[in-house]
C-alpha cells in the first residue's frame, strides 16, 4: 500500500499533530527527563549538571548542520530515519541502565537521541513548510506549536508519572512527611521503641511514617541532649538490623553547648515482605527549607525479620531559625533502576510507531528535494550560500533581535515559575506541593495552552499576521502581570492559582503564534529548511541566555521584585514589534481568482 504522493491533498490533521508530538518528545526526554532519572539512579547532582548541560548543545548549533538536510536527500527521508534511530536510542538506554557502567553508556546514547531529534526538527520544519501552502501554515501553525508543548507536557508529567507508579509497583511506595520549625514548640518527642509495631496492612508494600508531621522548635538543645538521642536512635537502627555501620556515632564528651534542635520520626513497612528480599530505603529532603537535615537513619535496611519494627530518622534543624519554616522530606527505595528501563522501553516502542505511521502517512510534496538540485554546485558551495542568503535578507539586524527578544521576560518566567510555585511562602512563594503543581500544569495549563495555539492559528489564517501582531505580542506578556499578584497576595485558594496560571498559558499559546509564523515568514525562499533551522538557533538562544541568569536576579530581589523586572523585560517585544518587517498578506486566506 503507497502513501500518498500528494502533499497538499492529503489532510494535515492526519499527520502534522503526530509529526510535533514526535518533535517534542524526545528533547523533554534529554533535557528534563534524564535528570530526573539520573537523580534517582543516585548520581550526584555536579555530575548531572555538568552532563545533562551538554545535552542541549545539539540543539544550539544545529543550524551548523542544517545545510546537509537540506541538500542531501528529501526532508521525509531524514524525518522518517531519525525516528528510527530516536527508537534505536531509547531501546539503548533501557538496555545499559541496569549495567554497572550504566552513566557513560545511557549518555552514550542520549548523545545519539539528541543529535537525532534535533536533525528531525530541522527537517520536520521543513516539511512542513513544503507540505502546505501559505494559508495552512498559518491555520496550522498554532496546532503545531501545541502538540510541540502537549509532548513537552506529557514528558514531564506523564513519563514521569509512569516511572514513579512503576518504582512503586517494582518495590516500596515511599512515605512523604513534613517537618515544620515553629518558635511555638516546646516539648520534644523521644524515641518510643514499643509503640510503633503494627499488624499487616492490606494493599501493595508501602512505607509508612509516623508522624507524618513532624514539629520542631527553634529554640536550641543542648549538645549532649542531641546526642543522648541521637545514640539511642542509631543503637536501636543497629539492633533491630536497619543499619550496619556500628561506628558512625562517635563518642563525645558532656557538652552544654547549644545546637540545632530535633525531631524524630519512625518508619515500618505496611506488611511483610518476601524472605530472601531486602529493601534499602533513603530517607532524604525533597523540597521547602535546606535548613533541615537527615543526622541519622539516612539509609535504612527493610526485610522480612524488621518490618514492623521502628526505624528512626533524626531531623535536626539549623540553630540559626528563629522563625517558622518547613520542608518535605521522602522515605523511598533505592532501586529504581528496573522502572527506568520500562519506561524507556515504552518511548522507545512509541517511535518505532511513530516511524511505521509516518513513513505511509506523510505525504510526498513536489517541492520535497535535495536544494541546488537543479544546479551544477558542489555540497560545499550550497552549505556555504545557505547562510550567505540568510544574512544577507532585508532588516536582519531587526529580524535577529526579534528572535533573541520577543520572549525577553518570558524566558526568565518560565524558569522561575515552578520554583515560585514549590517555595514556601516564607521564601515568598506559594507552598505547593509536587503534585498540585503537576496538576496545574497538566490540566489547566496544558488546555489553555491548547485553545490559546488553535485560536492564534486561525486568527492568522483569518486576517493575516500583521493584523495580529500587536495583539499577540500583548497576550504573550500582559499575563506575567499576574505573577506580580500572586507573590504578593500569595493566595491560598488553588482556583485562583488555577486560574492565575490558565490565563498565562492561554496567552503564551497565543502569542506565540506570532512568532511561530514570522519565522516561516522570513524563511521564504529555496533554503527555508536551514534558514528555518538557523531561525530556531537564535529561538534556543534567545530563550538560553535570559533563563541562565534568572535566577541570580531571582535571588538578588526575591520573587515580588523579580516578576516586577520580568515586566519590564517584555518592553524590548514591543520596540521591535513596531519595527520589523512583514508583509501585510503574509498569512491571510488568499481570495481564488484575486
Amino acid at each position: 500500500m503507497k502513501s500518498p504522493k500528494n502533499g497538499l491533498k492529503q489532510n494535515p490533521w492526519a499527520w502534522i499533530p503526530t509529526l510535533y508530538f514526535a518533535e517534542g518528545l524526545p528533547y523533554v526526554i534529554v533535557i528534563s527527563v534524564s535528570v530526573i532519572m539520573y537523580k534517582r539512579l543516585g548520581i550526584s547532582n555536579a555530575d548531572i549538571a555538568l552532563y545533562t548541560s551538554w545535552l542541549y548543545l545539539p540543539w544550539v548549533i544545529k543550524p551548523l548542520w542544517s545545510p546537509f538536510v537540506d541538500i542531501l536527500k528529501t526532508k521525509r527521508f531524514w524525518i522518517v530515519s531519525m525516528q528510527l534511530l530516536i527508537g534505536a536510542g531509547m531501546a539503548g538506554v533501557a538496555f545499559t541502565i541496569p549495567l554497572p557502567d550504566f552513566f557513560q553508556f545511557t549518555l552514550a546514547f542520549l548523545w545519539l537521541i539528541a543529535f537525532s531529534s534535533a536533525t528531525h526538527d530541522i527537517s520536520a520544519d521543513g516539511f512542513y513548510m513544503l507540505g502546505l501552502n501559505e494559508n495552512q501554515q498559518s491555520f496550522y501553525v498554532g496546532i503545531r506549536s501545541t502538540f510541540y508543548r502537549v509532548a513537552m507536557i506529557a514528558g514531564q508529567g506523564l513519563l514521569v508519572i509512569l516511572a514513579g507508579y512503576l518504582e512503586g509497583a517494582f518495590g516500596v511506595h515511599p512515605a512523604e512527611f513534613k517537618v515544620v520549625a515553629t518558635p511555638d514548640k516546646f516539648f520534644q518527642e523521644t524515641v518510643k521503641v514499643d509503640s510503633f509495631k503494627i499488624a499487616p496492612l492490606e494493599g501493595s508494600l508501602r512505607m509508612i511514617a509516623k508522624p507524618d508531621l513532624v514539629e520542631i522548635s527553634t529554640r536550641p538543645k543542648t549538645k549532649e541532649e542531641v546526642e543522648s538521642l541521637l545514640n539511642l536512635a542509631h543503637d536501636f537502627n543497629i539492633m533491630n538490623g536497619f543499619s550496619n555501620d556500628r561506628f558512625s556515632r562517635p563518642d563525645t564528651t558532656v557538652s552544654q553547648d547549644l545546637v540545632g534542635n530535633v525531631g524524630i520520626v519512625r518508619f515500618v513497612l505496611s506488611k511483610q515482605p518476601d524472605k530472601e528480599k531486602e529493601y534499602i530505603v533513603s530517607v532524604a529532603h525533597t523540597s521547602g527549607s535546606e535548613n533541615f537535615k537527615v543526622i541519622e537513619g539516612d539509609t535504612l535496611k527493610f526485610n522480612s525479620r524488621n518490618w514492623n519494627k521502628p526505624a528512626f530518622a533524626v531531623i535536626q534543624l539549623d540553630q540559626t531559625v528563629t522563625g517558622k519554616t518547613e520542608a518535605l522530606f521522602k522515605a523511598q527505595i533505592n532501586k529504581v533502576s528496573l522502572a527506568w528501563v520500562f519506561t524507556f522501553a515504552v518511548t522507545g516502542i512509541l517511535f518505532f510507531i511513530f516511524f511505521a505511521y509516518h513513513k505511509f502517512i506523510l505525504p510526498h510534496p513536489e517541492g520535497d528535494k535535495p536544494a541546488g538540485a537543479n544546479r551544477n554546485s558542489t555540497a560545499l558551495k550550497e552549505f556555504f550560500r545557505t547562510f550567505v542568503r540568510f544574512f544577507e535578507k532585508k532588516n536582519i539586524i531587526l529580524t535577529i533581535g526579534f528572535l533573541l527578544l520577543y520572549r525577553f521576560g518570558e524566558s526568565q518566567l518560565v524558569k522561575m515559575a515552578s520554583p515560585f510555585l514549590l517555595d514556601p511562602k516564607d521564601s515568598g512563594g506559594l507552598g505547593l506541593s509536587t503534585t498540585d503543581v503537576g496538576y496545574i500544569y497538566g490540566t489547566v495549563g496544558v488546555i489553555a495552552l491548547i485553545i490559546g495555539g488553535i485560536l492564534g492559528g486561525m486568527a492568522i489564517a483569518k486576517k493575516g499576521l500583521k493584523y495580529w501582531i500587536w495583539i499577540m505580542a500583548f497576550a504573550i506578556n500582559l499575563p506575567d502581570l499576574l505573577y506580580i499578584y500572586m507573590a504578593y497576595a500569595q493566595p491560598s485558594s488553588l482556583w485562583i492559582i488555577y486560574a492565575c496560571v490558565a490565563v498565562e498559558q492561554l496567552g503564551y499559546g497565543f502569542g506565540f503564534t506570532a512568532y511561530m509564523m514570522y519565522m516561516i515568514y522570513i524563511c521564504e525562499g529555496e533554503y527555508k529548511t536551514s534558514h528555518y533551522a538557523i531561525a530556531t538557533g537564535f529561538m534556543a538562544l534567545g530563550m538560553m541566555i535570559p533563563g541562565m541568569f534568572s535566577g541570580i536576579i531571582q535571588e538578588m530581589l526575591g520573587y515580588k521584585l523579580f516578576f516586577v523586572w520580568v515586566v519590564i523585560a517584555t518592553i524590548p517585544s514591543f520596540i521591535l514589534v513596531k519595527f520589523i518587517p512583514l508583509d501585510y498578506h503574509f498569512g491571510k486566506k488568499k481570495i481564488i481568482g484575486s
